[in-house]
């Protein structure tokens, strides 16, 4: 606990940068920690009318001052920490783009606070939330919390390949204390769980402690991260927070978060796929390219877009369903076998695994192969009719990170699919295209720009219409 006694109103303290460098990602990260500050004794009463019963939100005072100077000495990054209350955050990022909270008990937010902290998210800001020596109280509260901030995006844990565990070091492997291991958490992957808002996590919760390690003093009783772990884990947290943040302010410009589904009763249906997870991971994409399809055919079909299961009747009036995500995930017996009956009476399956993640790349495979195991999936030929109309593709742009990986900026389109009744039923792209169609791929993303996101999606459209 701290020493000094500061009316917790009024105390705030630095997280913004001072020096732009690492990469020229940092240029305009400024971060504000969502705490109070109150002691143990003269201030505990304040401290309690504004965080309930939690004296531990600072219970190490020095973790994330710890952290920064890590943050400095390894990428030329010059934070600063302000501590703030949240009546204090203001709800445009500019002011304080990362919110950091750390507890131990349960807490809840009021229905001001929740529509302040998801304005605030949705305009580009982030929350990160540390589970005090691996609190479950804490960490229950801020699931419930985060599901009534964002009941249409559900929280789920990220997996190893997720970009926030490579953003500065790869770390899908981390060293826990025994206590984690004693709780029943068997494995050695880092458990973060996020909230994804167009391929952004907007809130990310560490189920078990870093503040710790960061702090330098930890032990095995503690459900924790041992310190290298902790400190590599929150270098990468806030690399990958600087670069989502700039990219943010550019994608908030040209997109709008679209809260309720609108209605088309005067075109032909897409219906996107809803199944158990996040099945929605862009939230304009699919329209836009729907409607740069719509203007450049100049075709009869209009399309328009719905949201339905599988097992929804009304799929078999969309003649395209359109499955997209980041995560695994995995269908219902009824789910793939009303799937198999869309495909077998003429129904065309277009997929795409989100940003290039290899989560939903192994579980589309698995799933289509479960659902259709005598008909192959494979690469579709360049030659193919449909590279030729109505843009004739012959290769196509990638983005930077997957232009790192292969050393070339333009390559071959890849698509993969499977042929029923001697047309594909079925066509697949395990790199990323719908934050092309939003003209703002993620800078983690392993996909195709833009111009060829586009080209790529009304080709795939053009052959459902015509084939």
């Amino acid at each position: 606990m701290r020493k000094n006694h500061i009316d917790p109103s009024s105390r705030t303290a630095g997280l913004a940068l001072a020096a732009p460098s690492l990469r020229a990602l940092f240029a305009t990260l400024a971060a504000i920690l969502l705490t109070a500050s109150f002691s143990q004794t003269a201030n505990a009463q304040s401290g309690k009318y504004l965080y309930g019963a939690d004296v531990y939100w600072n219970a190490t005072p020095n973790d994330v001052n710890n952290l920064l100077k890590t943050m400095k000495a390894q990428t030329e990054a010059n934070f600063q920490m302000d501590i703030r209350t949240l009546a204090q955050i203001s709800d445009n990022p500019e002011q304080n783009p990362v919110l950091f909270r750390s507890g131990h008990y349960h807490f809840t937010y009021t229905p001001e606070e929740r529509a302040k902290l998801r304005k605030y998210l949705l305009n580009g800001g982030m929350i990160i939330y540390n589970t005090g020596l691996g609190s479950k109280p804490f960490y229950d509260s801020v699931v419930e919390e985060l599901k009534q901030i964002f009941p249409e995006q559900p929280l789920q844990r990220l997996a190893p390949d997720h970009p926030i565990f490579h953003s500065h070091y790869d770390l899908d492997r981390v060293e826990y204390t025994k206590a984690v291991g004693a709780s029943g958490f068997r494995g050695n992957e880092p458990w973060f769980d996020g909230i994804e808002v167009n391929c952004r996590v907007v809130a990310l919760v560490s189920r078990w402690c870093m503040a710790v390690g960061w702090q330098g003093e930890v032990k095995e009783e503690w459900q924790a991260y041992k310190p290298d772990s902790a400190f590599k884990l929150g270098v990468n947290i806030l690399s990958y927070a600087s670069a989502m943040r700039a990219w943010a302010k550019n994608a908030a410009q040209a997109m709008q978060f679209v809260d309720k589904l609108k209605s088309y009763s005067d075109t032909v249906s897409v219906a996107q796929v809803v199944y158990d997870g996040v099945w929605k991971t862009r939230h304009a994409g699919l329209s836009v390219m729907l409607q740069t399809f719509n203007a450049r055919t100049g075709i009869p079909v209009k399309f328009g877009l719905k949201e339905l299961r599988l097992t929804d009747p009304a799929i078999f009036n969309a003649p395209v369903i359109y499955m997209t995500g980041h995560e695994s995930f995995e269908l219902s017996a009824a789910e793939k076998a009303a799937l198999k009956k869309y495909l077998e009476n003429g129904g065309f399956l277009f997929g795409e695994a989100c940003c290039g993640r290899k989560g939903f790349d192994k579980s589309f495979r698995e799933m289509i192969r479960a659902v259709l195991p005598d008909k192959p999936m494979e690469r579709i030929p360049v030659t193919a009719p449909l590279f030729k109309e109505p843009n004739n593709i012959t290769a196509v742009g990638v983005t930077p990170t997957l232009m790192q990986e292969s050393g070339q900026a333009r390559t071959e389109p890849v698509l993969f699919g499977i042929q029923i009744n001697g047309n594909y039923g079925v066509i697949y792209s395990p790199l990323g295209l719908s934050g092309g169609w939003e003209m703002s791929q993620s800078p983690y993303a392993r996909g195709v720009n833009d111009v060829s996101a586009i080209q790529l999606g009304q080709n795939v459209m053009m052959y459902s219409v015509t084939h």
